[in-house]
């Protein structure tokens, strides 16, 4: 993690734009400040940024739109400031591509914690102008998200399902993470394939028997018992 990490945090709220500023100066980053898109924009085309703590509710364009369109174009580390009740804000953020969330009210001191653990990340290195992965290689599997494409590791081609390929893209993306079945339906149910928790293992099972050598003993996909579900391999993006 870079000692002297450049946070940018961006809400309407001045009050906790200072506090955060002052409490991450005082343990050694350096902070800009921004209200909205307008100003986050001119933030980041007069210094390299870090990582941006984005609050959801922000005057016209909200956190998720920014979210969502910084992705098109920049990897930069993003925590999202969410309504502690809005769990659906967090999904979403998570989704859009942000890397952590924290509910409001929060402990300037979790903040912390998350932000640095998020710059200890190696993606997060040299990732101001990276585009977003679009391939991701594991285990001597490809999938293409361009082109929505599965190559087996002798490069055959697995046909999927929109829903097989949206579920199997999400797991991917959020490698080594236990995800519930709800967070599965939120995160990859973009075209209304499946709208119950049943549907996830449904699936699941259809795309162990379509990936694992022995689907009763899956090396891939991971059942967690009163969790979800666990992609394990180790995943590469390109």
């Amino acid at each position: 993690m870079k000692t002297d990490a450049h946070v940018l945090i961006v809400d309407d709220d001045r009050e906790i734009r200072d506090l955060l500023q002052e409490f991450f100066v005082k343990h050694g980053m350096r902070v800009s400040g921004a209200r909205d898109d307008d100003e986050m924009q001119a933030a980041l085309r007069r210094a390299p940024v870090d990582l941006i703590i984005l609050d959801v509710m922000l005057p016209g364009k909200s956190g998720l739109d920014i979210c969502r369109d910084l992705r098109t174009h920049s990897r930069i580390p993003i925590i999202m400031l969410t309504a502690v009740t809005e769990t659906i804000d967090r999904v979403v953020g998570l989704e859009m591509g942000a890397d952590d969330y924290v509910p409001k009210p929060f402990d300037p001191r979790e903040l912390l914690a998350r932000a640095r653990a998020v710059l200890r990340r190696p993606s997060a290195a040299g990732t101001t102008h990276r585009p977003v992965p679009q391939v991701y290689k594991f285990a001597g599997w490809t999938l293409d998200a361009s082109r929505r494409r599965l190559l087996r590791p002798d490069d055959i081609r697995v046909e999927l399902t929109t829903a097989e390929f949206n579920l199997l893209h999400t797991l991917v993306r959020s490698a080594q993470r236990v995800l519930s079945r709800e967070q599965l339906v939120e995160l990859s149910n973009q075209n209304g394939d499946y709208s119950y928790d049943r549907s996830v293992d449904i699936l699941v099972s259809r795309l162990r028997r379509k990936m694992e050598d022995n689907p009763r003993a899956p090396k891939l996909v991971l059942t967690v018992r009163g969790g979800g579900y666990q992609f394990v391999p180790e995943v590469s993006a390109e």
